[in-house]
């Protein structure tokens, strides 16, 4: 796919629409441990997720994971699917996610399973990097009793390095990170604390009670830093040393070991991976490592360090899960990604009531939340929707 003398080479590609890929797997169950580091890693202080004496006195029992925690169980933060065959010079980023849920909850000792495809593709002129690949990829995750726990489709953008840092469309480098006055902190503060303060019990509104246009409690996470970052990749159970394996089914063939066209630097290396586990984590090495390397982020066409599509993901699901207490579920969700999140940004959430169904497909009455991400500029980086059923 070509824009002028700008060629995209989805050659490579075109051989894995409609096939499966990616065929890797945790060696372990999750446990009660990996749930409070992802809960903390998404700033989301929910007690049902990592208080065990609240959780425990809750109608859950003990311990339960947040419907976000479901990317963490898999390889490859969701997007991997999306992501295969070679093209040449390219870099990817997230653009969205899309989530259907089952009914049944990841608890601790629970070990999911995925069957991964390679959807297909679309290729877009962008202002970002001239002729650019959106591909889908989907995922199904289900418990070790078989049961269907959720479905994804990922959205990534794959696009040429050197043509994304030439347009600098996302160029912090003449920009430095904002620095934050210690006023500006404790406003933010003060917003996030009201926020944890606004449904800790978990109460769930009625479905009868809640409205169209209906405002749900602002939420703030920030300001972002290379460390908040770190920690998000970290939460991500597959960026712990030893934690997964490729699990190819005998005779089949997986892309996911091939190069898939990334610059030399931003590549993982499997054979040194065996020596040195920095080399397969994510965080110092692969595709990943310029969320915490500016230098990195820079080349890839950033302009500095960035945040992770599925935390953005996260922090919608989680903010309007927890507004929906404890008898609330979402059933579906839907965000397009318009920006990462940068260091010195910091984010505001702001969520909406915007349809109800008294009857819906999936059996029961539900409302229908719109989520929109700001920065303190005012800029968006994500809208989302979610689907969610509340007490009648």
């Amino acid at each position: 796919m070509a824009e002028g003398d700008v060629t995209l080479d989805t050659s490579d590609v075109d051989k894995w629409v409609g096939k499966p890929v990616i065929f890797a797997e945790f060696w372990d169950p999750c446990n009660a441990t990996d749930i409070r580091r992802w809960v903390q890693a998404m700033d989301y202080a929910n007690p049902l997720h990592w208080d065990e004496q609240f959780a425990r006195s809750s109608k859950f029992g003990g311990i339960v994971a947040p419907q976000s925690f479901t990317v963490a169980m898999d390889y490859g933060h969701g997007c991997h699917p999306s992501c295969v065959g070679k093209i040449p010079g390219s870099h990817l980023i997230f653009a969205g996610e899309e989530w259907w849920f089952y009914g049944n909850p990841v608890r601790p000792g629970d070990k999911l399973t995925q069957e991964r495809s390679f959807a297909g593709y679309k290729v877009t002129d962008t202002a970002f990097a001239g002729p650019t690949m959106f591909a889908d990829g989907d995922t199904v995750h289900r418990n070790q009793h078989g049961a269907l726990v959720a479905k994804e489709r990922a959205t990534s953008i794959r696009y040429l390095v050197d043509e994304a840092a030439k347009r600098k469309v996302y160029d912090k480098g003449n920009v430095p990170p904002k620095l934050w006055t210690q006023s500006e902190l404790e406003e933010v503060a003060k917003l996030r604390l009201q926020w944890i303060k606004s449904n800790r019990e978990g109460i769930s509104p009625r479905f009868g009670d809640v409205q169209v246009g209906d405002k749900l409690p602002r939420r703030v996470i920030g300001p972002h830093s290379r460390v908040t970052f770190a920690l998000e990749c970290r939460a991500h159970r597959q960026n712990i040393w030893g934690t997964w394996r490729w699990n190819v089914p005998e005779g089949t063939y997986d892309p996911a070991t091939e190069d898939a066209g990334f610059g030399e630097d931003m590549t993982y290396d499997f054979e040194a991976r065996k020596i040195d586990p920095r080399h397969g984590d994510g965080l110092f090495h692969g595709p990943s490592s310029g969320h915490i390397n500016a230098e990195k982020g820079e080349k890839v066409g950033m302009g500095g360090v960035y945040g992770y599509g599925s935390s953005m993901n996260a922090w919608h699901v989680d903010t309007i899960a927890y507004w929906a207490g404890h008898d609330g579920y979402i059933w579906h969700s839907k965000t397009q990604f318009r920006s990462p999140a940068f260091e010195g940004d910091v984010t505001y959430i702001d969520c909406e009531v915007i349809d109800k169904q008294e009857t819906s497909p999936f059996g029961m009455p539900v409302v229908t939340v719109q989520s929109k991400m700001t920065t303190q500029e005012g800029a968006t980086i994500l809208k989302g929707t979610a689907t969610v059923s509340l007490p009648v």
